[in-house]
């Protein structure tokens, strides 16, 4: 998890969104980008919720993807796992619900989701960016305005 690694740490500071909302669009950035992501929640019933989501995220569209646990997971541009690996060779890793991070070699970018409403979460992702950046980790805060996300670090 150090600088060498090449893992850009993207923190997301949820005020005015749930992450129901956040993470099909940063989903959708994603696969637009050409890359793969591996999305790692901590429970289970969250992982059901989340697949749920995607498969309704809008009206027009869904954003295609699997969970690690069913077949073809390899195959997947969207995996949803509560494990460490990286089955889909996914580019971005999306650390949802205070997941662990675990190896992050290899990932372009780590997206890390929190809701600043929450106390437990706030302080996991202030004690994450201390770690991150003792460890000389490239590391970006974005933050919710009215006129959308804003980089403030």
């Amino acid at each position: 998890m150090s600088e060498a690694s090449g893992t850009e740490f993207w923190f997301y500071h949820l005020e005015r969104s749930s992450l129901d909302q956040v993470l099909p669009e940063l989903l959708d950035r994603t696969l637009k980008r050409g890359w793969r992501a591996l999305v790692k929640v901590a429970d289970a019933h969250r992982l059901e919720d989340i697949d749920e989501r995607l498969w309704i995220w809008r009206d027009d569209s869904f954003l295609a993807h699997g969970r690690a646990d069913e077949p073809h997971a390899d195959r997947q541009p969207i995996l949803l796992t509560s494990a460490s690996e990286n089955p889909n060779g996914a580019q971005a890793l999306f650390i949802v619900d205070g997941s662990e991070l675990g190896e992050t070699e290899g990932y372009a970018r780590c997206f890390i989701i929190f809701d600043g409403r929450d106390e437990t979460a706030l302080h996991g992702a202030r004690e994450r960016w201390r770690v991150l950046k003792g460890q000389g980790a490239e590391l970006a805060y974005w933050k919710q305005t009215d006129e959308g996300w804003q980089k403030a670090a």
